[in-house]
Order: C-alpha cells, then sequence, then structure tokens
C-alpha cells in the first residue's frame, strides 16, 4: 500500500460510505493514514467489504450503523461511532466529518410526492444537519466538514428538482457553519460532483444518456469515484487549512459552455 502522512493520527467518518463516491473517499482517507469509520444505513455487507478492503490495503476501520432520514438517526449514528471508537481502542473524538449519504428523487415538480419530498429532505438535508450538531462536541478543533454537494446547483435540471433543492440548501449550511466554526480553525466546504460513475443514477444504463452525460464534461468522460475522493481528501487536509465556506466543482468542467 502506498501511503502518505496526510492524515495520519486523524479519526474520519464518511456517511454513505460503503458504495460510489462514500466507498472512494473512505478508501482514499485510510490510505493516507486514517482511521475511517464507514457509515451504511442498509447494506451491512457493503460496509463490510469496504473495511476488510481497507484492512487488506494495511489501512484501519469500522462499520457505522444508522438508518438515515427517520427520527433519532443522528443520535443513533454517533451513538455507533462512539461503541466503534471504543473497539478500536482509539481515542475519543472526530477530526474529519464527510457528509456523503445521499438519495435522489429523479422526477419533475408535477410528479413529486409529498411523501417524495418529505423523503429526499430528510436524508440529504436534515440528516447531515443533526449529525452535525450533535457531532460538534466531538470534532476536534482544526478539524474538516465535508459536504457532498453538486454542480446541478448551478444549473436548471428540472428533472431532478427536489434532490437538487436538497443539496442548494446544503451549500448554504456549509456557509453559514464555516463562519461559525472559524474561530476552532474548523473548515467547512462542500464538494460538488458532477456526472459521475455510481448507483445512484440508474440512467446511466442508458447508452445515449451515459453518451450526453460524459459529453458534458470537457473531458469527454464520466467522472469517477475517485476523482471527487481525491477532492475530498485535499480539503479534509491541512493543505487546505485557508480554504473554507468554499463550493468546489468537482464536476470535469461539466456545462462550462452554453
Amino acid at each position: 500500500m502506498t501511503t502518505t502522512a496526510r492524515h495520519e493520527g486523524k479519526t474520519a467518518l464518511v456517511t454513505g460510505g460503503s458504495r460510489g463516491i462514500g466507498r472512494a473517499v473512505s478508501h482514499r482517507l485510510a490510505r493516507e493514514g486514517a482511521l475511517v469509520a464507514v457509515h451504511y444505513g442498509h447494506d451491512r455487507t457493503a460496509a463490510e467489504r469496504t473495511v476488510k478492503e481497507i484492512e487488506a490495503d494495511g489501512g484501519r476501520a469500522f462499520a457505522v450503523h444508522a438508518e438515515l432520514g427517520v427520527p433519532g438517526d443522528a443520535d443513533a449514528l454517533w451513538a455507533d461511532f462512539d461503541r466503534g471508537l471504543a473497539a478500536q481502542d482509539a481515542e475519543a473524538g472526530l477530526d474529519i466529518l464527510v457528509n456523503n449519504a445521499g438519495i435522489t428523487v429523479p422526477r419533475r415538480i408535477a410528479d413529486v410526492t409529498e411523501a417524495d419530498y418529505d423523503r429526499v429532505f430528510a436524508v440529504n438535508t436534515r440528516a447531515p444537519f443533526f449529525i452535525i450538531q450533535r457531532g460538534l462536541g466531538r470534532l476536534r478543533d482544526g478539524g474538516r466538514i465535508v459536504n457532498v454537494s453538486s454542480v446541478a446547483t448551478r444549473v436548471a435540471y428540472p428533472a431532478i428538482v427536489s434532490y437538487t433543492m436538497t443539496k442548494a440548501a446544503l451549500d448554504y449550511l456549509t456557509l453559514a457553519l464555516a463562519e461559525e466554526l472559524g474561530p476552532r480553525g474548523i473548515t467547512v466546504n462542500a464538494v460538488a460532483p458532477g456526472y459521475t460513475e455510481t448507483e445512484i443514477n440508474p440512467t446511466l444504463a442508458v447508452p445515449e444518456i451515459r453518451r450526453r452525460y460524459s459529453e458534458a464534461s470537457v473531458f469527454g468522460r464520466l467522472g469517477d469515484p475517485a476523482d471527487i475522493a481525491d477532492v475530498v481528501s485535499f480539503v479534509a487536509s491541512d493543505d487546505a487549512r485557508w480554504v473554507t465556506g468554499q463550493w468546489i466543482d468537482a464536476s470535469g468542467g461539466a456545462h462550462l459552455g452554453a
């Protein structure tokens, strides 16, 4: 395993850390020395597989379970996180929080039900809000919060209107928290992927849609989860200590042109 000391001695929590972008982030932070709490909501097998992959690569990780979008989700997550840290004989506390978990509702406004709307906001906006709130006492001074947003908040994309609204709310939370937590040396930034090869977007199985999404990037391809993980790792590091309150486009230049 090739490692750097970028996150050596740090503890990180990645929500939705067992698949897609979250899995890539978990691997990257662990590869650079962090003890990584891999959160999952439903797929325990995927979380355990991610932990085993990290350990096989010489890193340290443990799984954390909490279903998001339900009452008490933040408290359940932190309780399991605390248990996991104790089982690892690790010092209590957290250095890096990556709010990555999210769901999408691929419907235009006319087709979004109240249940759809409530569910996507509960998982994508309410959950990270209270995870951060309940976690502030655990987050060490000089820590990092990274919220995974979306490049869709900067363009008109009616097909996923409710999803994009949740990410726009997360963008504002990023800005407000950067101001509030700055005196503690904590940075708060949003990383915004574009069209990325993950399970959250089943339309990628349609060749025409896949081609169109690939051509949206100036590089002519879909993003890889590792492309996003590299950016997250940077803003979670001391190298980015003077960067806070920022919305960082990690879309491969999607929609730069007319």
